[in-house]
């Protein structure tokens, strides 16, 4: 009454957007696909990694196959059935992966053609995964205790003993050398195929340092730069294999983009090529069999990087300059690579009995 009075009234509201009538199946089939590419390039212009997009798009592409239609069609009854008995026996990773990638996938739905999917279908679109079926539990890595200081002198040691013996010396010099910096300084395996030898600034610092250009980034934003200081004597590791071993790989080492660590491979113009992770990995594991036969098929190289973070800290550095070493974005990473043979509770625990036989005593006199 009152809108009247003012001159007011309520009208119907019609949306002008245009009606389209049902879509075919081949033109759904080629929206799916132009849906799926725009999501692709959302996420690259996020700035994350390609392997972070392609490990998403994988996850989604199990998702479609086992679903058998367009994933804008999914309820929660669907995942219910998908992650309560497909994937009831699988790894908590691989359930939060998926259900990470199917929660990405349809925040993008919803932002960027909720109108047109109900154009084309009448469906509205909404996440099947709720409160109620969201995969439980932790994607924190595993606990990996390394070995201990004399058993990597002895495997490093035995390993050096190799290199006047081997039929390949060039290849095993070079694995032997980044099994050093993986050990001594926490490279990854990823990040020592990546190097340069320009990448080396024996000028930087005390001891030289690592322009270290593709460290992992923080949640799969990207590459993640930092300096890594040539400490545990690998600058004297790296001197030896530069002057006395990288010479059989290649014959110019001011060429740019000369590779740190070559591959016996050439490219088109007779350059040498960049090693791949799995002759690092191969090698480390060859090495471990022979010379740390109880370590054998357990002595991967990110297994190395937690033996250093541990030997850091043993050492006396603290949390905070091993977290820029090995270039973690939280603190709470780093810790879960320190494993030392603390004995807080075993001491707490005598410190109680001692007490206790003391109080006994008092009452006995």
């Amino acid at each position: 009454m009152k809108l009247r009075r003012l001159g007011l009234a309520l009208a119907a509201v019609r949306d002008l957007r245009e009606l389209r009538a049902p879509a075919s199946a081949e033109e759904l089939e080629a929206f799916e696909t132009d849906v799926l590419a725009g999501f692709v390039l959302a996420r690259a212009s996020a700035g994350l990694a390609d392997g972070t997009i392609r490990g998403d798009v994988g996850n989604l592409e199990q998702i479609r196959t086992w679903f058998g239609r367009p994933l804008w069609d999914m309820e929660p009854p669907d995942a219910d059935a998908y992650f309560g008995r497909v994937l009831r026996g699988s790894p908590s990773g691989t359930r939060l992966a998926r259900s990470q990638a199917l929660t990405t996938y349809f925040a993008f739905l919803e932002l960027r053609h909720k109108i047109e999917i109900h154009q084309l279908t009448g469906r509205v679109v909404d996440c099947p995964i709720d409160e109620m079926n969201r995969p439980r539990g932790s994607k924190d890595a595993q606990l990996r205790i390394p070995p201990t200081s004399p058993e990597v002198d002895r495997l490093f040691s035995g390993w050096a003993g190799d290199l006047a013996v081997c039929r390949k010396f060039g290849p095993t010099a070079r694995n032997y050398t980044a099994a050093r910096l993986m050990a001594g300084v926490g490279l990854r395996v990823n990040e020592a195929c990546r190097l340069d030898l320009a990448d080396i600034k024996w000028d930087l610092g005390r001891f030289g340092k690592l322009h270290v250009r593709y460290g992992k980034g923080a949640r799969g934003s990207g590459p993640r730069e930092r300096m890594v200081p040539l400490i545990n004597d690998v600058g004297r590791t790296l001197r030896w294999f530069i002057e006395d071993v990288w010479g059989q790989f290649d014959d110019d080492h001011t060429r740019p983009g000369a590779p740190l660590f070559p591959s016996e491979r050439k490219n088109a113009d007779g350059s040498a090529r960049r090693v791949g992770d799995d002759a690092l990995r191969t090698g480390l594991a060859g090495a471990a069999e022979v010379h740390l036969p109880g370590w054998a098929e357990k002595l991967t190289p990110h297994v190395l990087r937690h033996f250093c973070a541990s030997e850091l800290y043993l050492n006396g550095m603290d949390l905070i300059a091993i977290q820029e070493v090995l270039g973690h974005s939280w603190i709470a990473t780093t810790m879960r690579y320190v494993h030392v043979h603390r004995t807080r509770v075993e001491d707490a625990w005598v410190a109680g009995q001692e007490r206790a036989a003391q109080r006994l005593g008092g009452l006995i006199r």
